[in-house]
């Protein structure tokens, strides 16, 4: 398994894009099966945006400041896809706004996903040597193991909001 950071996160994103494959495949009354997709896609999320939350963006903004609008922009996607895994928690494929709660969630995160991918990773390649992504995959992939797996609601997104906020004294 490769250690290098953007390695890692795509391998997530190619994860996250099969699940999202699996569940548009199901069919309208196979809930049993939609709730274990859901449950897979929130866990991923969860640990997703965890570890770019906590390590990969804070990192890259402090090492890469010409990207610091690419990572606040970041955040806010990660806060939108927090908000819907949070309330997609809550709620059961019978409900009448999951399919279309978890079809905003496909959508917003494939677009978030397409932008790192093809805009934002690339920038980061080039702007870090191998040896830095190599450290930073490292401590991903420690924080991994400790990471949430359900969203955490208020608390997740506080946590979120507060990485934002300027020091005040």
């Amino acid at each position: 398994m490769s250690t290098d950071a953007i390695v890692i996160l795509k391998d997530d994103h190619k994860e996250i894009r099969r699940l999202f494959r699996s569940f548009e495949q199901l069919g309208e009354t196979e809930y049993t099966k939609q709730e274990q997709v859901k449950q897979q896609i929130l866990e991923l999320l969860t640990v997703h945006t965890y570890i770019e939350n906590e390590c990969m963006y804070p990192r890259v903004r402090s090492l890469v400041p010409d990207l610091e609008d690419d990572v606040l922009e970041s955040y806010e996607e990660h806060h939108v896809a927090g908000v819907l895994s949070a309330e997609l928690d809550k709620l059961v494929p019978r409900d009448e706004r999951f399919k279309a709660k978890l079809t905003v969630l496909i959508e917003n995160v494939t677009h978030h996903m397409d932008e790192e991918e093809q805009d934002w990773f690339p920038k980061v390649r080039a702007a870090l040597g191998r040896k830095q992504l190599q450290e930073l995959g490292q401590e991903m992939l420690e924080l991994k193991e400790k990471a949430p797996r359900s969203p955490g609601g208020a608390g997740m997104l506080q946590k979120a909001a507060d990485l934002l906020r300027p020091d005040r004294d």
